[in-house]
């Protein structure tokens, strides 16, 4: 480009950002596009994953830029230093965390949510009507009733330590908001699974209540949570005076997928009073499909559900959800007066209950639409396909590694992780886990149970294939003889003979 972009041509400066070319802006703006279609289509030519070489670290650490530069220019560094050093969940190989692989449709979905540059926080605007559509959505889905409210936030992280606000007001009244937990609040209790994932301790920390009011209850075989032992534990701290207001139930756990029994927590939480909270970051969206629904039975009792949409449901990075059964308990936890946010009855400040009356951001961005284009795109049932058939490929690995001696199986498949090893030392696999990554050719992530280091494998991009599979497990093989010296160590007789 000849001119900069936006800023100054000719020595006469330009008050507006916008371009000064706007033909020569549209043409490198569709190169953009085009490479970024291509990236997508072209994603098995490329290693999953790369290790950053120091010169590429080097080459984005300057100065704060105080002169402009060409567009064209800052791309070409992006092209160069950024893309080819991405973390690679949008290739079919990456099985590390659970990490969705988006799509093509919501690529161009957050391209038309830039141009638009709505702020979802409040206002009556089409984009907030999109959003609560989906809401809707959910809402059916899920079996909650009318008067339930939803609200979009970068992932469950979030949406989780929106729950356990909600149940906390719930629990002491909206004055907690004003005076803080006090000493009623320091009696509270909540209950997840020694499974859970750790952003529910983090949770009660933000909350106020400190880790320690977390019981974490003991898993079964299966390892869903011990519903006799989470009944026993809150007896037990009644009985010395605590008060016990919220269970977190998993639907898919962080290390092996499992799903805590929905219905039998629910009708506990009910007899004991207390907040019943779904974690279904991944699987609660299993209700999709409907031959993994059933394993969800109970998640319509649940008071608040949160999940992602980035993970099984493929949408872009990040779109995470909350659902909340009473919709006015959740305003409750979050809506705050002030004049600069009065409701008016007509014009742009109408409407009711705003986004920013369910969630502490004012500035939010229009994550909804991405999400909107997927669901309108594919339908669920397509996208219910894609969840059950990531199941089927983890079945297709339980296999894979039942059928080599040289490799053990560490827990049940439930859903779609397969926690594994090569059979040899926690060293060895630890080795292992990071010379496949650094391999390119797929990219596991690792996680400790029973004390042993696992490999483990979550299947949740729908690009991935049989062939994809094979491949992981023959670099596993290679690079598990190769830093065992082909000796490998029988502990115990194979799962599946046990």
């Amino acid at each position: 480009m000849n001119e900069i972009i936006g800023n100054t041509q000719a020595g006469v400066t330009n008050r507006s950002l916008d371009p000064q070319d706007w033909s020569e802006f549209r043409a490198l703006a569709h190169r953009m596009l085009d490479e970024a279609i291509d990236g997508i289509a072209n994603v098995r030519a490329r290693p999953v994953w790369q290790p950053i070489p120091d010169e590429v670290r080097a080459a984005v650490r300057t100065d704060l830029p105080r002169e402009a530069t060409d567009l064209a220019e800052v791309y070409r560094e992006f092209s160069e230093h950024v893309a080819p050093h991405a973390t690679g969940n949008v290739h079919p190989g990456f099985m590390g965390w659970v990490h969705g692989g988006g799509t093509a449709v919501g690529m161009v979905a957050e391209m038309l949510a830039a141009g638009l540059n709505a702020n979802l926080g409040g206002r009556d605007h089409m984009p907030i009507e999109v959003e609560r559509q989906i809401v809707e959505w959910m809402r059916g889905l899920f079996g909650f009733p009318q008067g339930a409210s939803g609200i979009f936030v970068t992932g469950t992280s979030m949406a989780n330590l929106m729950a356990v606000l909600v149940a906390r007001t719930n629990a002491l009244g909206t004055m907690v908001r004003q005076h803080g937990i006090g000493n009623d609040g320091a009696l509270l209790t909540a209950y997840a699974s020694k499974a859970a994932h750790g952003c529910i301790s983090r949770a009660m920390d933000i909350a106020g209540f400190g880790t320690d009011a977390l019981r974490k209850i003991d898993v079964d075989a299966e390892h869903r949570i011990d519903v006799a032992a989470l009944r026993a534990q809150i007896a037990a701290d009644r009985e010395v005076g605590f008060k016990p207001f919220l269970v977190t139930a998993s639907a898919g756990t962080v290390d092996i997928g499992a799903i805590d029994d929905l219905k039998a927590i629910a009708e506990l939480c009910r007899e004991e009073g207390v907040w019943f909270h779904v974690d279904g970051a991944f699987g609660a969206l299993a209700i999709l499909s409907p031959e993994l629904a059933p394993l969800l039975e109970g998640i319509g009792l649940a008071d608040s559900i949160a999940l992602d949409f980035h993970k099984w449901g493929q949408v872009p990075y990040d779109a995470g959800f909350l659902l909340v059964r009473d919709g006015e308990r959740h305003r409750q936890a979050f809506a705050h007066p002030a004049a600069y946010l009065s409701r008016e009855a007509r014009g742009l400040a109408a409407g009711a209950v705003w986004p920013c009356d369910l969630g502490p951001d004012l500035s939010r961005g229009f994550r909804a639409l991405k999400t909107w284009f997927t669901l309108k795109t594919f339908g669920t049932d397509r996208l219910g396909a894609v969840i059950a058939r990531s199941c089927a490929l983890a079945k297709y690995l339980e296999t894979r590694v039942l059928a080599d001696p040289r490799l053990e199986l560490l827990a049940p498949v439930n859903l779609n992780i397969v926690c594994f090893r090569y059979r040899a030392g926690d060293a060895v696999n630890r080795e292992i886990v990071a010379d496949v990554q650094e391999s390119g050719i797929a990219a596991p992530s690792s996680t400790t149970l029973d004390g042993k280091f696992a490999i483990r494998a979550a299947i949740v991009n729908h690009r991935t294939a049989e062939t994809d599979i094979d491949a992981l497990v023959a670099a596993v093989l290679e690079f598990g003889a190769k830093r065992s010296g082909g000796v490998i160590e029988i502990e115990a007789p194979p799962l599946a003979a046990q």
